[in-house]
């Protein structure tokens, strides 16, 4: 079954209603301990959120910094000699990875929020999520502190897998440079996608955090990817048409849109519209006149606005990218992940759907 984490086959027990009551009460009474403990301390940093009321974002240290050496070092040297390197080097600051410029514009996102907001913990909380064992924690830390981040809570899980921890954290939303880690968070039903570098480098607002969906698979299900892949276009625009006003299934990144959506409209209801540090942008192939109102409508029903849609019609999607400068692209496609890519664009892959297998090298 989805979520059963525990590899068995055998039935577990279900926990009674008062037994879970008497944990929520636990959970309850140690946040409150916590919050007395950071409001006796003097500081000038917000307390972390509860995950509960938090948008919680898992960054892996590979998404978050540039470790492609280290990562080489890894794999050449094993393990020890990795761990030794890191140490030796824990004052030398990390160079950014692919994730650095979205982590920076979700604090700018807080910081915006907490003016308006000074007591509301609906906000970004970013966690470090890695596999990385506890000795190389230092390096990482120094890193954090240097760039100003406000990273509060880490998982070093020394080579476990960090899926439990995912959803004991209530993630929203999964980063990470390790594909096969993000497919089995995709398989465990949190929003994932693989980070990709940008080959250019290029300037990211810091005033506004831009996030550009692709459509189907990511935004939406690939029930109609499916009719295009196995019967044509054809098919596909006669498919869309037909069922127009039955709204598209989710896809994996449906929850993480209309997040931003919520946090949208909070600064819509202080007048801040016109000055939202949040854009969210629709790059998708379809071409609007054959395909488009199922998409619109869709994301109507779901009562969800989308600043921008740009229906392609198969045009390449890197040019369109370059000119919005999103801090993230998600699409299913590696072809779009690698278009995008090429022309300056920090992309996620996101591994679900039926493209998955024409994704696959045969």
């Amino acid at each position: 079954a989805p979520g059963n984490m525990s590899g068995s086959g055998s039935e577990e027990p279900q926990p009674s209603e008062a037994a879970k009551e008497d944990r929520q009460q636990e959970a309850e009474q140690d946040w409150a301990a916590a919050k007395a403990f950071y409001d006796n301390l003097v500081t000038q940093r917000p307390r972390p959120p509860k995950p509960q009321n938090a948008i919680t974002v898992a960054v892996s240290s590979r998404a978050l910094f540039n470790l492609v050496e280290e990562r080489r070092i890894y794999e050449e040297q094993g393990v020890e000699k990795y761990v030794e390197y890191q140490q030796n080097n824990e004052n030398v600051i990390l160079k950014p990875g692919p994730a650095f410029y979205f982590v920076k514009a979700l604090e700018h996102v807080n910081a915006r929020l907490l003016e308006l907001y000074p007591d509301d913990e609906e906000r970004f909380d970013i966690v470090l999520m890695t596999n990385n064992h506890a000795q190389v924690g230092v390096r990482l830390i120094n890193s954090i502190n240097h760039y100003g981040l406000t990273i509060e809570r880490f998982c070093m899980t020394g080579g476990e897998s960090p899926i439990g921890y995912l959803t004991a954290y209530l993630t929203n939303l999964y980063l990470s440079a390790d594909s096969d880690k993000v497919q089995e968070a995709i398989e465990a039903g949190i929003a994932s996608a693989t980070m990709f570098t940008a080959n250019k480098d290029v300037v990211y607002s810091d005033t506004q955090l831009r996030v550009a969906f692709d459509g189907d698979a990511v935004i939406f299900s690939d029930e109609s990817e499916q009719i295009f892949k196995e019967q044509g276009l054809d098919r596909f625009f006669e498919h869309e048409q037909l069922n127009e006003n039955k709204p598209l299934a989710q896809g994996p990144l449906k929850g993480f849109l209309e997040d931003l959506g919520k946090l949208q409209k909070k600064f819509y209801a202080k007048n801040e519209r016109l000055n939202c540090p949040i854009r969210t942008y629709l790059v998708t192939a379809r071409s609007a006149a054959s395909s488009g109102a199922r998409v619109l409508k869709t994301l109507r029903s779901w009562g969800l606005e989308i600043d921008e849609a740009l229906f392609l019609a198969g045009a390449p999607k890197g040019p369109i990218l370059a000119k919005i400068r999103p801090h993230i692209f998600f699409d299913d496609q590696m072809y779009h992940i690698e278009g995008a890519q090429k022309l300056g664009t920090i992309a996620a892959h996101v591994p679900y759907g039926i493209a998955q297998k024409y994704n696959k090298p045969t």
